[in-house]
C-alpha cells in the first residue's frame, strides 16, 4: 500500500481509542458482579501503589453515556472496550447474568447512536475468582470455560457488534501474572505460567472456532503485545543471543503459534529446565492457529537487552527478571540520554514501525491493528483548568509518523487506537500514572480532554497530520 500524500493514511483507516473494564467501571459489586482475581489482588495489602483498588476507578458504569458524548466530541469513529467476565457471567461458568449483559447492550446502543463502532474485546485480565481457585489460567479447564463464555457475548451482542479481539496480551495474563506475581493473580510459578500461555492461546482458538460457527461475517482477532529489542553490543555475540533469547519469549512464542501453528524450537531448548511443555496436546495447535481476520498490537517501547557483564552497566526496566523464565540472567539496558515516559518507558516510535514491518514480512499477510498505543505522563490542570500534555501530543505525533512510515513499506495496517481514552486505575501501579487523552478528577471524577485529546481530534478529523 502506497501512500500519496506522505501525511495522510489510506482511506478507511480506523480511528478509535481503548479502554479495560477493570480500570474504568467500577461498581465491582452491582447487579450481581461477582470478585474477580483483580479485585482480590487489589485487597490484598503491599500489591498496588498506595493500596489502589478498582471499586469506583472512573465510576464508567454510571457515567458511560457521558463517556460515549466524550468520544462523540473527539470525533472517534471507534471505541475498543473489554466485556468484564465476572459481570455477565458471575463465577465464570453457568447461566449469563442479565442486568451485567445489558450495560453493554446499553453501551453498544449509545455508540452505535453516536455513529462510533464498537471494537469488543472479551478478555482484559479479570478472571473470575472462582475459576482461578479451581486452578485459573494454569488449569486447562479455563480455556473451555472462556470459549462457552465467548459463544455467550456474542450470542447477546453479535448482532451489532462486528469486531471481536479474544485477549489482551496474553503474555502479561501468564507471565505476570503466574511467574513474576507483579500482576493479579500474583502467583510465582513459572511452569504454570507457561501452561497459562498455552491455555490462553487455547481458549483463544476455541472461542474462535465458537463465534464464527454462529457468525460467517465477524470480524475475530487477538491482541498481542509486541516489543522491537535490540542489542546493547551488536558486535557481541552474547548480546545478539540476549536480543533472540527475550524476542523469542516476548513475541515469537506468541506469534509463532497462533499465525504459524508452532512454538519456537529455540524457545522451547531455552526453556527446557522450566517446562517440558507436556501440556500440549495433540490438535491444539491447529487449533490455536485458527485463521485470523485481524491481529491487534499493543506497542509501547523497545527493548535494549545485554548478555551478563560485570563491566557493562545496565539497570533494569520495571518488570522482575522472573517475568522471563528462562532468560532471568538477560540484563535490560537503559540508554543514556533517551527520554522516558512516567512508566520509566523509553520512548522509541521507531521500534513501531520496525514491528510492523516484521510482522508483515515475517508472518503470513493479515490485516493489523495498533489496539493500544500511548504514554504516561504526570500531568495535571494548569491555572486555566485545562491539561497541556505537550509531552503526550509529541508522543502521538512521533507514532502516527511511524504508522506512516510502516505503511509506506508495506504493513497491511488498518486502524489504530489510543491508549487510553480516560485517565484510570493503571494496574498495580493504581492511580498514580496517567495515560488518558481525558483527564480525570478521581475524587470528582470530572473529566476534561487534553491537549492531546484535542490534537487527536484535528488527526481523525484529516485522517492524517498537519504539515
Amino acid at each position: 500500500m502506497t501512500i500519496i500524500d506522505p501525511l495522510t493514511f489510506p482511506p478507511g483507516f480506523v480511528w478509535g481509542a481503548a479502554t479495560a473494564s477493570y480500570q474504568i467501571e467500577g461498581a465491582v459489586a452491582e447487579d450481581g458482579r461477582t470478585p474477580s482475581i483483580w479485585d482480590t489482588f487489589s485487597h490484598t495489602p503491599g500489591k498496588t501503589k498506595g493500596g489502589d483498588t478498582g471499586d469506583e476507578a472512573c465510576d464508567h458504569y454510571h457515567r458511560y453515556r457521558e463517556d460515549v458524548a466524550l468520544m462523540r466530541d473527539l470525533g472517534l469513529p471507534a471505541y475498543r472496550f473489554s466485556i468484564a467476565w465476572p459481570r455477565v457471567q458471575p463465577g465464570g461458568s453457568g447461566p449469563m447474568n442479565a442486568k451485567g449483559l445489558d450495560f453493554y447492550r446499553r453501551l453498544v446502543d449509545e455508540l452505535l447512536e453516536h455513529d462510533i463502532r464498537p471494537w469488543v474485546t472479551l478478555y482484559h485480565w479479570d478472571l473470575p475468582q472462582e475459576l482461578e481457585d479451581a486452578g485459573g489460567w494454569p488449569n486447562r479447564d479455563t480455556a473451555a470455560r472462556f470459549a462457552e463464555y465467548a459463544a455467550l457475548v456474542h450470542g447477546a451482542l453479535g448482532d451489532r457488534v462486528r469486531h471481536w479481539t479474544t485477549f489482551n496480551e496474553p503474555w502479561c495474563s501468564s507471565f505476570l501474572g503466574y511467574a513474576s506475581g507483579v500482576h493479579a493473580p500474583g502467583r510465582q510459578h513459572a511452569p504454570d505460567a507457561f501452561a497459562a500461555m498455552h491455555h490462553l492461546l487455547l481458549g483463544h482458538g476455541h472461542a474462535l472456532e465458537a463465534i464464527r460457527a454462529a457468525d460467517a461475517e465477524a470480524e475475530l482477532g487477538i491482541t498481542l503485545n509486541l516489543y522491537a529489542i535490540s542489542p546493547a553490543d551488536p558486535a557481541r555475540e552474547g548480546d545478539l543471543d540476549a536480543v533472540r533469547r527475550i524476542d523469542g519469549l516476548a513475541n515469537r512464542i506468541f506469534l509463532d503459534p497462533v499465525l504459524r501453528g508452532e512454538y519456537p524450537e529455540d524457545v522451547k531448548r531455552d526453556v527446557a529446565g522450566v517446562t517440558d511443555f507436556g501440556f500440549v496436546h495433540d490438535g491444539d495447535l491447529k487449533t490455536i492457529s485458527t485463521p485470523l481476520d485481524l491481529l491487534g498490537i499493543n506497542y509501547y517501547s523497545r527493548h535494549v537487552v545485554a548478555a551478563p557483564d560485570p563491566d557493562v552497566p545496565a539497570e533494569p526496566y520495571w518488570r522482575a527478571p522472573t517475568s522471563w523464565p528462562g532468560s532471568e540472567d538477560v540484563r535490560f539496558i537503559k540508554r543514556p540520554g533517551v527520554p522516558v515516559t512516567d512508566m520509566d518507558w523509553e520512548v522509541d516510535a521507531p521500534g513501531l514501525t520496525e514491528t510492523l514491518v516484521r510482522v508483515a514480512q515475517e508472518y503470513p499477510p493479515v490485516p493489523l491493528y495498533i489496539t493500544e498505543n500511548g504514554a504516561a505522563y504526570a500531568d495535571t490542570p494548569g491555572p486555566d483548568g485545562e491539561i497541556h500534555d505537550a509531552e503526550r501530543v509529541a508522543y502521538f505525533d512521533a507514532h502516527f509518523r511511524a504508522c506512516l512510515a510502516a505503511i509506506e513499506q508495506g504493513a497491511p495496517l488498518r486502524g489504530y487506537f489510543a491508549w487510553s481514552l480516560l485517565d484510570n486505575f493503571e494496574w498495580a501501579w493504581g492511580y498514580s500514572k496517567r495515560f488518558g487523552v481525558i483527564g480525570v478528577d478521581y475524587a470528582t471524577q470530572r473529566r476534561t480532554i487534553k491537549a492531546s485529546g484535542h490534537r487527536y481530534r484535528q488527526v481523525i478529523k484529516r485522517n492524517g497530520l498537519a504539515g
